[in-house]
């Protein structure tokens, strides 16, 4: 948690010193403009991003499939927007990055991977099966 709070410090400060500057180069109400208008946008996207996740977990539900790519993808596009409303340049960078399908599929698998890793599978006689999980999921997209 300190580790969090402590990322969170440096990000929000960090964010602050790339807003002063970038206020230095185009102005400040070019850059108050630029922050409302990214913020507005991640608004837009979100509503936008989860009527569709919505809609495609109904589908899914419907065909009787496992919901758990829509349901991550879903995740990370609530995640994008919300780096996107979140007043910054520095986090309207990854909330951007987000909205780029490839890429979420990168850390959707990336993520998966790195969570399987962390839970035991229990066989029915009580015996760990973590390698089940590691190979069901198979590596990361970036390797």
């Amino acid at each position: 948690m300190r580790r969090f709070l402590g990322f969170t410090a440096v990000l929000a400060i960090a964010d602050l010193l790339v807003i002063i500057w970038v206020a230095q180069l185009i102005g400040v109400v070019n850059t108050i403009g630029l922050l409302i208008l990214v913020a507005v946008l991640g608004v837009l996207v979100v509503k936008a991003q989860g009527l569709a996740t919505l809609r495609r977990l109904v589908d899914d539900v419907d065909a009787r499939r496992v919901p758990a790519a829509t349901l991550a993808d879903g995740g990370l596009r609530v995640a994008a927007g919300i780096l996107l409303v979140v007043p910054g340049f520095l986090t309207d960078i990854p909330g951007l990055l987000l909205l780029v399908p490839g890429v979420r599929t990168g850390v959707r698998r990336y993520l998966g991977y790195r969570w399987t890793r962390r839970f035991v599978i229990v066989r029915g006689d009580g015996q760990a099966a973590r390698p089940l999980a590691r190979r069901a999921l198979g590596p990361p997209a970036d390797q």
